[in-house]
Formats: structure tokens, sequence, C-alpha cells
């Protein structure tokens, strides 16, 4: 069973930054597609950004030029470095592995962790 946590939410004022990170847990976590999901309250859960194993990494486009995801395929960590941040990224930040053979069973969740951006 692959286990997911994220970690370093929290309050940033608007322009500031945040770094959240996200640990799964798991062997070959190389060929895992990664991805950054985030929902706001009366919102549908939207993707932010994703990874393949090959490092290439996808953003929404609200994001671009302002998040940068990362991962590092040693210790199974997952970042997203947010920065310029807005009001409206506030929100529930998820954490998204899928490993082989990629199906939706094979997609693991992390509990969340709280955005908010506020002055």
């Amino acid at each position: 069973q692959v286990q997911v946590v994220e970690s370093g939410g929290g309050f940033a004022q608007p322009g500031g930054s945040l770094r959240l990170s996200c640990a799964v847990s798991g062997s070959r976590f190389e060929i895992y597609i990664v991805s950054w999901y985030r929902q706001a309250p009366g919102k549908q859960r939207e993707l932010v950004a994703v990874s393949g194993g090959d490092g290439n990494v996808n953003y929404v486009s609200s994001v671009k030029g302002r998040f940068t995801m990362s991962r590092d395929n040693v210790k199974n960590m997952v970042y997203l470095q947010m920065s310029s941040l807005k009001s409206e990224d506030t929100a529930v930040y998820y954490c998204n592995a899928r490993g082989p053979p990629y199906s939706a069973a094979d997609a693991y969740w992390g509990q969340g962790t709280q955005v908010t951006v506020s002055s």
C-alpha cells in the first residue's frame, strides 16, 4: 500500500510564497506520475501540476510562472514551490501518486494541506 503525506501548507499574504512537500512511500517512485491538485471551497478539485518520471512538468495556466513542481526520486519526495501567491490560490492542496499500470485504482491521495492567502 502506497502512502502519500503532504506538509507545508499555511498562511501567506498576497505576493508571498509557500512550499509544499509530499512524501510517497513505496518502491520504484521514479516511474510514478505525481500530481498536485487543489480544491477551493465550493469548487471542484482541479489539477495544478503533474510530473512524469522523466521530470517533465505541466501546469494549469493559472499557476504558470508562479508555481514550480519538482521531485526527488531518491528521497521519494515531491515539492510545490508557490510564489506570487494570490487570494484565488486559497484551497486545500492534495498530492496524488499513480503507479503502474496507471489506472484510477493505482492512484493514491494524501490527506491534503490547507493553503490560505489573505491580507
